[in-house]
C-alpha cells in the first residue's frame, strides 16, 4: 500500500477534480511558465488555450519536451498568473486543472477576449506561436 492511500489524504475531496465545468472553445494565445529545478530560474513557452473551463483548460504547444507537469498559464492581454497542473499529454496536447478554480469574471474576460475585434495583441501573438 503506497503512502498516499494509507493515509487520510486518500480520502480528501477537492471539489476542484470532482465538478464539472461548463467547457467554452476559444483561440487565446498564452505563455506556459515554469520553474526549472533547484529554483535555477523560469522557462517560457508559447501556448495556444484551445478550450477552457473554471476548472481547467486543453492547450497546444510548439513543443512538450522537457515541461514540468506544473506551471503558470498566463493568458496574454491579462494580468493573471494561473497555476496549472497537468492532468493529460498527448504530443503537443496538454490537458490541465487549475489550482484554485477561475472566478467567473476572469473566464469572461478569456471567452469575450476571443471574439473581440480589434485584439491586436492577440493577433501578434498568435502569428508568433504559428511560425
Amino acid at each position: 500500500m503506497s503512502m498516499l492511500t494509507s493515509t487520510h489524504l486518500a480520502t480528501v475531496k477537492s471539489e476542484i477534480y470532482e465538478t464539472r465545468w461548463e467547457q467554452f472553445n476559444v483561440k487565446r494565445p498564452a505563455r506556459l511558465v515554469a520553474v526549472r529545478p533547484c529554483l535555477t530560474g523560469v522557462s517560457m513557452r508559447s501556448a495556444e488555450i484551445i478550450d477552457i473551463s473554471r476548472g481547467g483548460a486543453t492547450l497546444l504547444v510548439a513543443s512538450a519536451t522537457g515541461l514540468p507537469k506544473h506551471y503558470y498559464l498566463n493568458i496574454l492581454g491579462l494580468a493573471y498568473r494561473i497555476g496549472c497542473a497537468e492532468v493529460s499529454r498527448r504530443n503537443e496536447r496538454l490537458h490541465v486543472r487549475f489550482i484554485n478554480a477561475l472566478e467567473p469574471e476572469v473566464l469572461r474576460r478569456v471567452v469575450r477576449a476571443d471574439f473581440m475585434i480589434g485584439n491586436t495583441e492577440a493577433i501578434d501573438a498568435r502569428r508568433t506561436i504559428s511560425m
